[in-house]
């Protein structure tokens, strides 16, 4: 094991193995080419171009036409058990800033789509004296994805119409109990962006982190159900557990390093420094048009 190896996990995406979908002739989502023969069952909403992969119908324009349409076909996909239930969380779906969307798609279609997403991380650390440690929740054995897996104190997807102050502050208080004065005071430290791809499809995400100092008597719990139990961790037992286990859910590990680099306990004279600076923030120009984050 290594530190990069996280990195490699998550940006494993391969080109050749996808199909682009075009929306205005612009590349918007790539699918599994098994994915785009199921989309081209409903040729009055997608078609098929052997040079541009597959399209959204042109006549279908407009935000809401677009999003009702992408609706119905997903909801006849889950019907056929192609995909799971929609989970009824509306993700943007864009080129690039989550409020440039040109239409809506249910969270659970978004990596069959390929489509981008967006997520809120926050590390919740305690100072201890000398001792940094850091919260760490442990995911409740029922979840759809990485049931068990070590995760962030706080840590969700951006669906569409919310601002990022109220959708951190919302997240805060589900998954670990924390009220929104204590939440208001989590700074922004930048993002982590990965490429991978997934059972489903393809994940081109970007993961907007957090950092909250946390009072050494703050106790989270979780209100939704998304959290079994909560750890509060030495950094150093942090660290240990990424660099020699894949214990954590994948993308988590990147806001860990992320973390571990912005607070020196990660510095350049080790041999991976370079290389995870510069992996964390793979640019997704090349695959989607990106703004900056807002």
């Amino acid at each position: 094991m290594s530190f990069m190896q996280h990195l490699r996990s998550c940006n494993n995406f391969r080109q050749d193995e996808f199909v682009p979908l075009m929306v205005d002739d612009l590349l918007t989502g790539r699918v599994r080419p098994a994915f785009a023969a199921h989309l081209l069952e409903y040729p009055d909403v997608f078609q098929g171009d052997a040079s541009r992969g597959v399209l959204l119908n042109s006549a279908i324009s407009g935000f809401d036409e677009r999003s009702a349409a992408v609706a119905a076909v997903v909801e006849g996909l889950a019907s056929k058990g192609i995909v799971q239930a929609p989970l009824g969380e509306a993700y943007p779906v864009t080129r690039g800033a989550r409020e440039e969307a040109i239409f809506l798609v249910d969270r659970e279609a978004a990596s069959w789509f390929g489509f981008r997403a967006f997520g809120q991380h926050l590390n919740g650390y305690v100072r201890r004296g000398e001792e940094l440690l850091m919260w760490v929740g442990k995911r409740a054995g029922d979840r759809r994805i990485f049931p068990g897996r070590l995760d962030q104190l706080v840590a969700g997807g951006l669906p569409h119409g919310i601002s990022l102050a109220d959708n951190l502050a919302k997240e805060c208080y589900e998954e670990a109990g924390i009220g929104s004065e204590l939440a208001a005071t989590a700074q922004f430290v930048g993002s982590v962006t990965y490429f991978a791809q997934t059972e489903k499809g393809a994940k081109p995400d970007e993961l907007f982190c957090y950092d909250l100092e946390l009072p050494q008597e703050f106790e989270p719990r979780c209100t939704d159900g998304e959290v079994e139990a909560f750890f509060l961790m030495p950094v150093a037992e942090v660290t240990e557990i990424v660099r020699t286990s894949m214990d954590f859910k994948p993308n988590c590990s990147l806001v860990v390093l992320d973390f571990l680099l912005r607070h020196g306990l990660l510095d350049a004279s080790h041999a991976e420094y370079a290389n995870l600076k510069r992996g964390l923030k793979i640019p997704l120009a090349d695959a989607f048009a990106v703004s900056p984050a807002r």
